[in-house]
């Protein structure tokens, strides 16, 4: 009889990509199974480590009793930097499957997602982190990933944090909108796309003149409309300049947005300012990429590229409050963001398909040929 476990297990399965299989083979995380009865094995293990936050030590003692395979924690910890690729993979064909469609970048881009999140790992003295990373379009391939303390100075969400170089294209959210960031990037000869923060990041006329947004937003009035600025951000080493895209939202999206502007008051935060109302009405994204390089309507795309992405972050930053992040090398780190990210995906994957795509909530195992109707 196959017990519960191993039917969840089999309708996870089910929802990964056809050649998930060959790809552990091609990417170089299986060579032998050395410890384990198939590759079925090995992945179920390394999940159980990096989904359900057991140490090393006691994903080896659980794998063995779940008949998984006999191997020490020393073998775990190989086998999952030997999965960085793996996932990797894996990750950008759900991505796909999702329709976020990963493009190429501008030419001579490197495109790069930038984000950061807390860890806490388990236990009631369990350390906690920052962890910072940046992603790459259309590969995700991480090539940055950092962790800090949570407390002190250096230790937030800064475009200051990361390496970058000439030609270099970073998407973020506002938390990484400020001038000292952008000051540096703009140094470095790279660009950037980013949710506009208005109260971190005063915004000037080009020529240098108060620029009064409240009222610019006001000629943007028609839902899908989009409307574009010169402006200038000033910095303590001199000034940034660039262009305000700007995006009047639909009724619906306003809505929720100011739902969670007022729930934020009723949770003890500070009364919203009228302001602060009217800018949940516009999507505001700062870029310095020129106008001949991308329009404005291609700015705010791009930017939606990287919230599509986030939604699916949402559910990662969720998933890593728990769990042994390995310190010992960026191999093991990233395997590890990688993990957390497929398990994201599948989840995702996994709700989608319960609800509308089949009544008994999973998919059905795929047939080489077609089975014939049964006669009654």
């Amino acid at each position: 009889m196959v017990n519960a476990a191993d039917e969840n297990w089999e309708a996870l399965v089910g929802l990964l990509p056809a050649d998930w299989i060959e790809q552990a083979k091609a990417c170089g995380a299986v060579q032998r199974l050395r410890g384990f009865q198939s590759v079925s094995d090995l992945l179920r293990t390394l999940l159980m480590h990096v989904g359900r936050g057991y140490s090393l030590q006691e994903t080896a003692v659980r794998a063995k009793q779940a008949g998984l395979g006999e191997v020490s924690d020393v073998a775990i910890l190989k086998r999952l930097r030997a999965a960085e690729r793996w996932w990797q993979v894996l990750c950008e064909t759900l991505l796909r499957e999702r329709g976020v469609i990963m493009r190429g970048g501008p030419l001579g881009r490197r495109v790069r997602i930038l984000d950061g999140t807390l860890v806490k790992e388990p236990g009631r003295t369990g350390s906690q982190y920052r962890l910072h990373y940046s992603l790459q379009v259309p590969t995700m391939l991480c090539d940055h990933f950092a962790l800090t303390a949570v407390q002190g100075s250096g230790t937030g969400e800064t475009l200051t944090r990361f390496p970058v170089r000439a030609k270099d294209l970073l998407l973020a959210d506002r938390a990484f909108c400020n001038p000292v960031g952008l000051q540096a990037v703009v140094a470095q000869q790279a660009d950037v796309i980013l949710r506009l923060n208005t109260g971190t990041t005063p915004l000037k006329s080009a020529k240098g003149n108060a620029f009064s947004l409240s009222e610019k937003l006001k000629q943007v009035h028609t839902i899908g409309q989009i409307k574009q600025w010169s402006v200038v951000v000033t910095t303590e080493s001199g000034a940034v300049a660039g262009r305000l895209c700007v995006l009047r939202k639909s009724e619906e999206a306003t809505r929720r947005a100011v739902r969670k502007i007022r729930r934020k008051a009723q949770q003890g935060g500070p009364e919203p300012k009228p302001e602060t109302l009217q800018y949940a009405q516009y999507v505001l994204v700062f870029t310095t990429v020129a106008e001949e390089e991308l329009s404005a309507s291609e700015v705010l795309e791009w930017y939606r590229l990287r919230w599509q992405v986030e939604l699916v972050f949402k559910r990662l930053k969720s998933l890593v409050q728990l769990g042994h992040l390995p310190k010992h090398d960026e191999h093991s780190s990233r395997a590890w963001l990688y993990g957390k990210l497929l398990i994201a995906l599948l989840s995702e994957k996994l709700i989608r398909v319960g609800r509308s795509i089949s009544p008994w909530g999973y998919l059905l195992p795929q047939t080489e040929t077609p089975q014939p109707l049964a006669r009654v």
